[in-house]
């Protein structure tokens, strides 16, 4: 059959991260986005209207998707129930993060995974795509304080209170909603292990209409001296090459040799880069002394966990960090591995993948924020591969539904938590390379490579 150009809405489109990413398959177009922040819809009609997206026709819809009638959306675009091929959309998940204060569906903002639901219902595309972070599996419909948990000796937990209750409640009412319920498959994954310069968990959700059991590849980067597991399998972008994992992508692929005339920056306060002018490339907190350290976090010294990211100065020879909306916070810096400043909007952008010629507009804030919000591009790639198989199979077969007893909500662990190297070992602090102390620099091996989990 001819290769067909599938359809995409995409929703909480943002910079259009995810969206670059299933277009650079080559085998997507996408005919209209939903985003609410006008620099954002500004940012999308720049690049739309200089010809960097497959189709200058594609709508942008200016609108809060919690008051938008996804039926006003097909009357627009002259389309019916059931004629969009893929939804598409990553919404927001600050209340989820359980780097934050964790409000879940009590935050607003936690309600608008329900959002995307309600447009997939009412459009019945055949497949949707949904990015997340990674504490949504875990997430309660409502958070008990830690403190306040059985273990601490608080009452027993609410089936609310419960982890995973979100998720499970939000499953089950994709499968009951509308006149085709879906199946869902969930995918724990890390950009890294598929080519990105970035380390970045987050969960995809695919759903489809047709009772078809979705899988997803096996990671194709790791650590070169890392042998895949079981048989050797084909890797995704190149299939000649079949001698194992590609190495990681780093840092230095992304952005080392870059210059700008004028680079957009929310950079360090000079208290700030006075003490990461001590750390070397590579390092953190721990490369200071000891009482600078204490001096420099002050109660954030006597904390147990989360402190990898104080003081941090990034590493050419490593994969980048998880790129931020705020890139120079003292306790998650994202420090140039060459000079004592903060990455560049610019910068961020090539370690999410983006085109170097994408323009963003609006406040440096604005900018950083569509770029730490995005999708990872090659996210975007590898599951519209996916997609797009599952897609031609689907038409070769006449898009009937599948036989078969597939559980309506299937979830996949795959190498998700990758650690590049040990930070501190033995009290001390081991820099990846600074010209110095090559030699005792490792990897952290994942133990786990891939596993279907329950909730």
């Amino acid at each position: 059959m001819p290769r067909k150009k599938y359809t995409v809405v995409s929703l909480f489109t943002g910079a259009m991260g995810l969206d670059i990413g299933l277009e650079r398959t080559g085998r997507f177009k996408t005919i209209a986005c939903v985003e609410k922040v006008h620099s954002f819809c500004e940012t999308i009609r720049l690049n739309r209207d200089k010809g960097r997206l497959g189709d200058r026709r594609m709508k942008v819809f200016e609108a809060d998707i919690s008051t938008f009638d996804p039926a006003d959306m097909l009357a627009e675009l002259r389309l019916e129930p059931g004629d969009v091929d893929l939804v598409a959309g990553g919404p927001p998940c600050q209340s989820f993060s359980t780097a934050g204060r964790r409000g879940t569906v009590c935050d607003p903002r936690g309600t608008l995974i329900w959002q995307f639901l309600r447009f997939v219902v009412a459009m019945q595309p055949k497949f949707f795509l949904m990015e997340n972070v990674r504490g949504l599996l875990s997430a309660a419909l409502r958070h008990r304080p830690i403190k306040e948990r059985p273990d601490k000796g608080g009452p027993p937990l609410q089936p609310d209170e419960e982890p995973g209750s979100v998720v499970r409640l939000y499953t089950e009412d994709f499968s009951k909603s509308g006149p085709a319920p879906y199946r869902i498959d969930c995918f724990e994954v890390n950009a890294v292990n598929y080519g990105s310069p970035q380390l970045r968990e987050r969960v995809l959700f695919i759903g489809n209409r047709f009772n078809r059991l979705v899988h997803f590849p096996s990671p194709t980067h790791g650590h070169a001296e890392e042998p895949p597991e079981g048989e050797r399998q084909q890797l995704l972008f190149d299939p000649a090459e079949d001698d194992g994992p590609i190495p990681f992508g780093t840092l230095g692929d992304a952005i080392q040799g870059l210059h700008e005339e004028a680079p957009v920056i929310m950079d360090f306060s000079p208290r700030k880069k006075r003490y990461l002018s001590m750390v070397p490339p590579g390092g953190n907190w721990r490369s200071l002394p000891e009482d600078v350290q204490r001096e420099s976090m002050g109660g954030a010294w006597h904390a147990k966990g989360g402190r990898s990211g104080w003081w941090r100065r990034l590493s050419y020879d490593l994969p980048c960090p998880t790129v931020l909306t705020m890139p120079n916070h003292a306790s998650s810096s994202l420090c140039h591995p060459e000079e004592v400043r903060a990455l560049t909007v610019r910068e961020c952008a090539l370690v999410q993948e983006f085109p170097p010629d994408w323009e963003f507009v609006g406040s440096a804030q604005e900018q950083y924020a569509q770029v730490g919000n995005a999708v990872p591009v090659r996210l975007g790639q590898v599951a519209g591969e996916v997609i797009a198989r599952e897609l031609d199979d689907l038409r070769k077969g006449g898009c009937q539904v599948e036989g078969g007893d597939h559980p309506v909500f299937r979830l996949e662990y795959i190498r998700s938590h990758v650690r590049t190297r040990r930070w501190y070992k033995a009290g001390r602090a081991y820099v990846w390379r600074d010209g110095k102390e090559n030699s005792k620099a490792e990897y952290g091996k994942s133990v786990t490579q891939r596993k279907e989990r329950q909730l």
